[in-house]
């Protein structure tokens, strides 16, 4: 199996811990940890984590003139990301959010043609559409918007975290060519845990430790270790092998893989609606990512 192949794996696999996610912190926040808070703690766990990965990595030092990369990285992929998406979400419908979530592919797209000269291709450009699509129709089906008077600020917000991913994504990919994943990722969270820290520490000494079930214990380690952790950890490896554009189309697996998960929990029904909506997130992804085999002449 080529290291590409590989590479797309993990990705799908990433896709899948965070469509779980939603379920899984859905059931922690706000109950038990406010979303800055559960943020901060995300950032701790993830900056210990990675520091102790050191260890298993080679010896690479970052050179001064990377730094401020490292640092803009950590502000866009760690900070701004998270903390729009949950104060956004406050204001707006989770629907209503996940939608302009999916956004970020497009958003990828163009930056990534105007920062890096990536030349678009049409069947890149079809991929985005369709697997656009089939999300859209997965996530909006059968159910409402919803209405609030903040709910334009709340998209909004929501609209700045995919453009932040978008711009983390892009930023990353110099990294990852010039240095190993473990060398640079915990600088990238110590930086970030320094950005969230001044949002969310009034959340994190309020909580009340006590009365917290041991389930919820289990999925905030479950934040911590799979959607922080080792998500980052996978998502960045790929990067060597796919081009920002192809690894940011995963984002249409998550509300897939979130149904799914749903489903299977009992909180959800499959019908053809979401078969369909399935199909369309496939193809999209299968044109992103596909590359045609080179016919050698005899």
């Amino acid at each position: 199996m080529s290291k590409r192949s590989l590479a797309i794996i993990g990705a799908t696999f990433v896709a899948m811990i965070y469509g779980s996610t939603f379920t899984v912190a859905k059931d922690v926040m706000p109950t038990y940890v406010q979303p800055y808070g559960f943020i901060v703690i995300r950032a701790i766990g993830g900056t210990f984590l990675f520091w102790i990965l050191t260890f298993f990595g080679p010896k690479e030092k970052i050179e001064k003139k990377d730094f401020p990369r490292i640092m803009a990285a950590a502000f866009f992929g760690v900070a701004l990301n998270q903390l729009t998406f949950f104060k956004g979400l406050s204001f707006t419908s989770p629907i209503s959010a996940s939608v302009i979530m999916v956004t970020a592919p497009i958003i990828v797209l163009i930056l990534s043609a105007i920062i890096i000269k990536e030349r678009i291709e049409l069947k890149k450009v079809f991929g985005i559409i369709i697997g656009l699509t089939g999300t859209a129709i997965l996530i909006l089906y059968g159910k409402s918007i919803g209405d609030s008077s903040n709910a334009g600020w709340g998209n909004f917000l929501v609209f700045i975290n995919a453009f932040s991913y978008a711009i983390y994504l892009i930023l990353i990919k110099k990294l990852i060519t010039k240095y190993h994943a473990f060398t640079f990722i915990k600088w990238i969270y110590t930086f970030g845990l320094l950005y969230v820290l001044p949002f969310g520490y009034f959340e994190l000494i309020s909580i009340n430790w006590g009365v917290i079930p041991t389930d919820i214990y289990y999925k905030i380690g479950f934040v911590v270790l799979f959607t922080t952790f080792l998500a980052y950890l996978i998502n960045l490896t790929a990067m060597k092998h796919l081009k920002p554009t192809t690894l940011s189309v995963f984002i249409y697996l998550q509300p897939l893989f979130a149904a799914t998960f749903a489903i299977s929990l009992g909180k959800d029904e499959l019908n053809l609606i979401k078969i369909f909506s399935a199909v369309l997130i496939f193809t999209g992804v299968y044109l992103v990512t596909h590359k045609p085999k080179k016919i050698t002449e005899n």
